[in-house]
């Protein structure tokens, strides 16, 4: 182990986690809907402002920092070498990268140059998604690897055959990542972070700095030019990388027994951590105004902030109080978020290819914002069905 976890599942991380996919579901249905107040839309990318929707992609990020600790140290305990850590972390960096890619082409497929329609490409995509990445249960291994066999292949057909724009010339290309892609290169970063500097807190925290300076620098204007220019590419891995890092630092405050912050010297480490994000948030803002688009530094702290708050609430009321079973109806999609992500989009598509179409009431001020939020609530009754018949995705 790289340090030394509190063993078992952290209830109030399941339950954080579980929450952040039930507000995406909504904020991503809500999204399509006509006649919505600002604050429950993304805030465009030249205004100093965020709403809460703005917070659900780096409560993602967060959440994954929270996790990267105890995902390392089991696959340690387990009797993982090193190269097999790194080669688990690079594959699953790969799979985020791969659907990310396949994510973001789907919206732009050229239906007659591709040959098939985009809801039956997007149906047989995510299909092949839980063919690859489903957690099989059979006794007879090869059934699993024949699965996961049929699903590569149709991927790679998937790949091949996709034309995208108007003119249908275009190929399956990274115009950009995705939200996925993007996680898959934060968390790249911050595992090759917590690895390098044996999961010291002291250390992680400098990193975080480093990677709002880094941000910074490549906004300079000699880097626009010359030799260093490609680093600007990677300002904002960067900025989502120290959002993934501000998550894996709480978790060593709370579950790092070496460290063994209890009672007023953990509330003090936690509220110091707090005001320290707050504090630089505000000091970076005239600078660079709050901007999710944009990955500014002071939308990465400011996020981090609400994050911290948030899951130190869940904490106090789980794990110190034990007020913990309300927390079962988030519980398999804290579990399965993978299968949750996409779930949406392909009941989405199977609308489409089925012709079926929502009321245009639905799709208008309070009604569709009603509608959105049982459509969420029902892809998370959706997702505890399928996980009783062992359908369950992990990258």
């Amino acid at each position: 182990m790289i340090t030394k976890l509190s063993s078992g599942r952290i209830l109030s991380i399941d339950a954080f986690r579980g929450i952040t996919i039930l507000v995406m579901i909504f904020v991503n249905s809500v999204a399509g809907v006509d006649g919505i107040p600002s604050w429950m839309q993304h805030a465009h990318a030249n205004e100093d402002r965020m709403t809460f929707v703005d917070v659900v992609f780096p409560a993602f990020l967060f959440i994954v920092g929270m996790s990267i600790p105890f995902a390392i140290n089991s696959r340690l305990t387990k009797g993982d070498s090193f190269w097999q850590l790194q080669k688990h972390i690079l594959w699953r960096t790969l799979g985020l990268l791969v659907l990310g890619v396949f994510m973001v082409n789907t919206d732009g497929l050229n239906a007659n140059a591709t040959g098939t329609s985009k809801a039956v490409w997007a149906l047989l995509f995510y299909g092949s998604v839980i063919l690859v990445w489903n957690v099989y249960t059979f006794q007879q291994r090869w059934i699993s690897w024949v699965l996961k066999g049929i699903g590569a292949v149709i991927l790679i057909v998937l790949a091949l055959i996709y034309r995208g724009g108007e003119d249908g010339t275009h190929y399956l290309s990274p115009q950009w990542w995705g939200i996925l892609g993007l996680i898959g290169w934060a968390y790249v970063y911050a595992c090759m972070i917590y690895q390098f500097f044996k999961g010291v807190p002291g250390a992680i925290f400098l990193m975080i700095a480093a990677c709002i300076g880094f941000y910074i620098l490549c906004q300079q204007p000699f880097m626009e030019n010359g030799a260093f220019s490609w680093l600007t590419t990677q300002a904002g891995n960067a900025a989502h990388t120290s959002i993934v890092l501000c998550g894996m630092l709480l978790t060593l405050f709370y579950f790092d027994e070496d460290l063994g912050l209890t009672g007023s010297r953990l509330v003090s480490r936690v509220v110091g951590f707090f005001a320290l994000l707050v504090v630089a948030g505000s000091l970076l803002r005239p600078a660079y105004k709050l901007s999710k688009i944009n990955a500014t530094p002071s939308w990465c702290l400011y996020c981090s902030a609400i994050c911290v708050a948030v899951f130190s609430l869940l904490y106090f009321l789980i794990d110190v109080k034990h007020l913990s079973r309300w927390t079962s109806f988030f519980k398999p999609a804290g579990s399965n978020p993978l299968l949750t992500y996409i779930l949406p989009d392909i009941v989405y598509f199977g609308m489409i290819a089925l012709s079926l179409n929502l009321p245009a009431v639905l799709g208008q001020g309070l009604p569709g914002i009603i509608w959105c939020a049982c459509f969420a609530v029902a892809m998370l009754f959706l997702v505890k069905g399928l996980n009783k018949l062992h359908i369950r995705l992990q990258l």
